[in-house]
């Protein structure tokens, strides 16, 4: 019995911090100086408030991260038309073949003409979106780096 007195009894629970929070500080503020501090809190991206109002006080660093609507709904529809135009030069490799496999060498031929011609004006129209895109890119995205 000697053995089991000697030996500290577990107690259980959480682990205390070698340097816990202790002291309390409150400040009051307006309805405008309230707004900006909750406005830079959501976009600084931190969970906690009070982490956030001492990185504030003594100037740690702080990422805050804008996000442009306008600019990611750009790359959404330029990734989304990217996949269509992939899935058409897809398409047009089944039509060639296709072309070959149930018409003759002349009809199929004549339809491969056509089908050039289209190509040609699908290309001239990737040639003005990749230059639309470097543009906006120019514009928009440079300035916000």
């Amino acid at each position: 019995m000697n053995d089991n007195s000697n030996k500290k009894q577990n107690k259980g629970g959480r682990i205390p911090k070698t340097d816990p929070s202790v002291h309390r500080h409150v400040f009051r503020l307006t309805d405008e100086e309230n707004a900006k501090l909750l406005s830079l809190f959501e976009a600084s991206g931190m969970p906690n408030k009070a982490k956030f109002i001492i990185s504030l006080l003594f100037s740690k660093e702080m990422k805050s991260v804008k996000i442009d609507k306008g600019t990611v709904d750009f790359y959404m529809r330029l990734t989304s038309f990217h996949s269509q135009f992939r899935s058409v030069g897809v398409n047009y490799n089944q039509v060639v073949k296709l072309l070959y496999k149930h018409f003759s060498e002349k009809k199929a031929a004549a339809f491969l003409y056509k089908l050039e011609k289209q190509t040609a004006e699908m290309a001239m129209l990737c040639q003005k979106i990749i230059q639309l895109t470097e543009e906006f890119e120019e514009k928009h995205l440079k300035k916000q780096r």
